[in-house]
């Protein structure tokens, strides 16, 4: 169990780039990133206008001096100091983040970026491979997966009480896009602009959050060939779509499908992972996210809980406050945070990482099932090789 104490030596000096006002994901990233003292926020390049970014910034407590117009001025300035930033987190519009992060690697420092980490699998890789080069780690904020019962469900697959997994069931499917509400809506106009969200809509904006989470469950099996059609409903969003249905070969025998969508009126997220073995299935929804549920077939259902004594040691580490008290996502992108803070730790020592977390390899694959899953539903949905 965690009690608030220090996770890493020192607080990480820390900055954000994007996450002002009106952001939708920045207060989160702030509030995961300074619990249990694992980063301190001490720089930012916050808005796109820098008088508004330096008001909000010393709304933060954050120096004036140290509130940015732009990031490649924190950078820059923040290299000539000796308490200057260690670590950068990446809250703009997709088609940003890969000048960003690349410009961040390059001034030696650790990223954490929002997903998608760029447009296409050449930038991804590219970044990969300066992220090893530099010695850096990047963490992609692939939040949900902080969620304690995910680790559970990883360990109960990983001891065998599914056997062979034949099916893997994964959606992320609301429905507040139901209507072109980009017309009235700045975080959400950009996302259905094919300059700033890139190739796809929903796909790598949701789609990708429960392919991750099926990929920490099922580290070993690697996705052979996939087919995709995707849909614009609405108009307007035109080509980038708002539905899309993705079917997806194992190199196991395994099949498996995603559902993407911000039309499924009535929906509120819809998120849900359902993993079938030979033996037995077991099912996460965000929206119940303490909760596991694992069905044998023949015996009665169960609905594991989290913090309880009878999860696994790995899944019980993470937990703040004990069986029975609900925790939500904010608790789960601390959990994501504190394990990016001990890496980057880990990473400046020299020291072998050896637990996992949403890394830059993690990044690249998200890009490429993004790219593999255009370039089917672009061809008339059909089935393209994994590559």
């Amino acid at each position: 169990m965690l009690y608030g104490e220090k996770r890493v030596e020192k607080p990480i000096r820390w900055a954000m780039v994007g996450g002002g006002l009106g952001s939708q994901i920045g207060y989160i990233h702030r509030s995961a990133a300074l619990r249990d003292f694992s980063f301190e926020l001490v720089a930012g390049a916050f808005d796109i206008l820098p008088e508004r970014g330096k008001e909000f910034g010393k709304n933060l407590h954050v120096a004036e001096d140290r509130c940015y117009p732009d990031y490649k001025t924190m950078f820059c300035e923040e290299a000539k100091r000796e308490d200057g930033i260690q670590a950068v987190s990446i809250a703009t519009p997709n088609g940003t983040h890969y000048e960003i992060t690349k410009a961040a690697l390059e001034a030696g420092l650790h990223v954490v970026c929002e997903k998608p980490l760029c447009f296409t699998i050449e930038q991804a890789e590219e970044l990969a491979y300066l992220a090893k080069k530099q010695k850096k780690v990047v963490g992609i904020t692939y939040g949900y997966a902080g969620h304690q019962m995910i680790e559970e469900a990883r360990q109960l697959i990983k001891a065998g009480k599914l056997g062979d997994i034949r099916i893997v069931m994964l959606q992320f499917a609301h429905g507040f896009h139901n209507v072109a509400v980009e017309k009235n809506t700045a975080s959400t106009k950009w996302r259905v602009n094919p300059k700033a969200a890139g190739p796809s809509y929903v796909l790598g904006d949701v789609g990708t959050h429960p392919l991750y989470l099926s990929e920490v469950m099922l580290p070993d099996m690697k996705i052979k060939r996939l087919m995709c059609s995707r849909q614009s409903f609405v108009k307007s969003r035109e080509p980038l779509e708002d539905n899309a249905m993705t079917l997806m070969e194992y190199d196991n025998g395994a099949i498996g499908y995603v559902w993407s969508s911000c039309v499924n009126c009535g929906s509120m997220h819809g998120q849900k992972v359902r993993i079938i073995g030979e033996k037995a299935s077991l099912e996460w929804w965000d929206e119940r996210p303490n909760q596991l549920t694992y069905e044998v077939q023949g015996e009665p259902v169960r609905i594991l809980e989290r913090g309880m004594g009878y999860l696994s040691e790995t899944a019980l580490a993470e937990d703040r406050i004990g069986g029975g008290h609900p925790e939500g996502l904010f608790e789960a992108w601390s959990n994501l945070y504190g394990r990016f803070a001990i890496a980057m730790e880990a990473m400046d020592k020299g020291e072998k990482v050896d637990f996992w977390y949403p890394n830059v390899d993690d990044g690249v694959q998200g890009v490429r099932w993004g790219e593999n899953c255009v370039r089917s539903a672009d061809q008339g949905a059909v089935w393209v090789d994994y590559e």
